[in-house]
């Protein structure tokens, strides 16, 4: 084999060798591209999948923070029935105790005799009518009839008019209150004073102007976040026993 065939042979290997390495270069070449394109879609698979589990905690703790609040809220709102509820059990036993001493009121002949006529010229004088019909309990008819003619002269004095014609009428009040039956319609005293026509009726019993009185003090006896104790219930009876007494005067001056 002379030296120009052992060239070409030469140049056939180097050719072929070449060959060989492109490919091989193209292969490594396409499956270096192939695996970065998995690499990126590997990690987009792996960023959605991070979205997903932080809006799903966002999602949790929303209504984690959600149902917490519903929660405040029911227990603040059962916390305030709870105070209200105390409050108005605490306000109808003071005003029943302020009921009971009203009773004692009217159980003291001399000093009732005097509010009850008080009472009928206040009525007289808030009606201002030539005829009247009165009302009070079967128990108190004798008390108002002894102090009716004073009382319809002290208004005619009043008023500068003549002496009205009052009328007791023979349906009455409910009666005083019992223990037996506390239930019961009852009326501590006073008296219910009407035009004759009936359109105009002024009620003037105790428990009304009591009622009246207890409104106004309302306010103060009202209270939010106290502890009730003995000593604060006897605070707020001496409030109401004031309204009594706030009542007696008020109606003694007239």
């Amino acid at each position: 084999m002379n030296d120009g065939d052992v060239s070409r042979q030469i140049q056939q290997m180097v050719r072929f060798i070449r060959q060989e390495a492109e490919e091989k270069a193209n292969e490594i070449s396409v499956s270096a591209e192939e695996n970065q394109e998995f690499n990126i879609e590997k990690l987009q698979i792996v960023e959605a999948d991070r979205r997903k589990i932080r809006q799903e905690y966002e999602r949790k703790g929303k209504q984690v923070e959600i149902r917490k609040k519903i929660e405040y809220s029911m227990q603040l709102n059962a916390s305030r029935i709870k105070v209200l509820q105390a409050q108005d059990d605490l306000v109808n036993s003071i005003k029943e105790s302020a009921r009971k001493e009203l009773v004692r009121l009217s159980n003291d002949k001399r000093g009732y005799e005097k509010l009850l006529k008080a009472l009928v010229v206040e009525s007289l004088v808030r009606l201002r009518e030539t005829a009247v019909l009165l009302r009070c309990r079967e128990v108190d008819r004798k008390v108002v009839e002894s102090v009716l003619e004073e009382a319809k002269r002290e208004y005619a004095d009043k008023i500068k008019v003549a002496t009205p014609k009052v009328t007791i009428d023979n349906v009455y009040l409910p009666p005083p209150p019992t223990k037996a039956d506390s239930h019961q319609p009852y009326c501590s005293g006073g008296a219910v004073l009407a035009s004759e026509d009936g359109k105009i009726v002024l009620e003037n019993t105790l428990d009304a102007r009591l009622d009246v009185a207890f409104r106004q003090k309302l306010p103060q006896v009202r209270f939010e976040g106290v502890w009730w104790d003995k000593e604060v219930h006897d605070q707020f009876l001496l409030l109401y026993m004031d309204c009594i007494f706030q009542l007696a005067f008020m109606i003694l001056k007239t």
